[in-house]
């Protein structure tokens, strides 16, 4: 009579029931140079699209700034720039969906970036977002309470005074320092958890808990690889946030195309995933406007 032992292991034996997990590639710097080439590739072939996706970025940009000369929250710029790193692996997720579109021989359109959101993954990639959004949130709360232990609740007089105060006290050298090395940890948790996750959750459809434990994974095989990606990723934000954010038009879609071809460096293929099949738009005549916004209500009509 077979044990109990005897059908777990034929159960995982089949393959059905419990799932591998995906296999990791040891990389190195040169891949990393492949991935931004190919990122280049696809920022070209569809620049418009990428810009229209990523405008929010200077605008975003040029409100912060207006806000920092008219409230005076002028320490806080600098934190709410590298707040970007945290939050653009998620604001990219089109960009990912242009990129593997294009990698399947298609010509993407901003309208196939739009339509992320209908992906089985979106509910995933939603949830890493928020917690990555509660992380930033929590950042821009730390760089505030280390401004107030260093310099009190007393606000600079502009950006000349802001800058006195910083590069030429003692002070501003903790401000620096301790800064510098909180805003790292917060960035390497973010990188760490998403480097790779955002690209799984659309191309495998897996679970957020599946993709931060791979992105982990992926993280602590290439260490040193992802070191230098965390590099570029915050060089190249910061050279796009210099001409008063403008060039972040540029960086932000550059990065999100890089990141799904690092992901295809990275993450072995799984032969067995198969693309799901778009769904059909129902066409909705304009004469049933708006009674079209709400389905429900026609349902129990003759």
């Amino acid at each position: 009579m077979p044990t109990y032992h005897d059908n777990v292991t034929s159960l995982t034996q089949s393959g059905q029931d419990v799932a591998a997990p995906p296999e990791i590639r040891t990389i190195d710097l040169a891949d990393l140079h492949r991935a931004l080439q190919l990122g280049w590739e696809d920022f070209k072939a569809v620049p418009s699209h990428a810009i229209i996706l990523c405008v929010v970025y200077p605008v975003l940009g040029l409100v912060l700034a207006r806000v920092v000369h008219g409230y005076s929250v002028l320490p806080l710029l600098f934190p709410l720039a590298a707040g970007f790193a945290m939050l653009g692996p998620f604001a990219a997720i089109g960009l990912y969906e242009l990129s593997r579109r294009r990698e399947n021989g298609e010509e993407p359109s901003a309208w196939d970036a739009i339509e992320i959101v209908r992906s089985p993954s979106f509910g995933a990639m939603l949830g890493l977002g928020t917690l990555l959004f509660a992380l930033f949130v929590t950042w821009i709360a730390t760089a505030q309470a280390l401004y107030v232990t260093a310099f009190g609740y007393g606000t600079a007089a502009g950006i000349p005074d802001f800058l006195t105060q910083v590069l030429t006290t003692a002070q501003g050298w903790w401000l620096i320092l301790i800064g510098c090395g909180v805003g790292f940890l917060f960035a390497l948790l973010a990188l760490c958890i998403s480097v790779v996750s955002f690209p799984m959750m659309l191309d495998r459809h897996a679970t957020t808990g599946e993709a931060m434990v791979t992105s982990l994974r992926a993280v602590a095989r290439n260490p040193v690889p992802m070191a230098a990606w965390g590099l570029i990723v915050a060089g190249l934000l910061l050279l796009g946030t210099l001409p008063f954010f403008i060039g972040l038009a540029i960086v932000i879609p550059l990065l999100g195309h890089a990141t799904w071809h690092l992901y295809r460096q990275v993450i072995v293929p799984d032969p067995n995933v198969r693309p799901l099949p778009p769904r059909p738009r129902e066409r909705k005549p304009a004469a049933d406007f708006p009674a079209n916004l709400f389905p429900w209500r026609r349902k129990g009509s003759p």
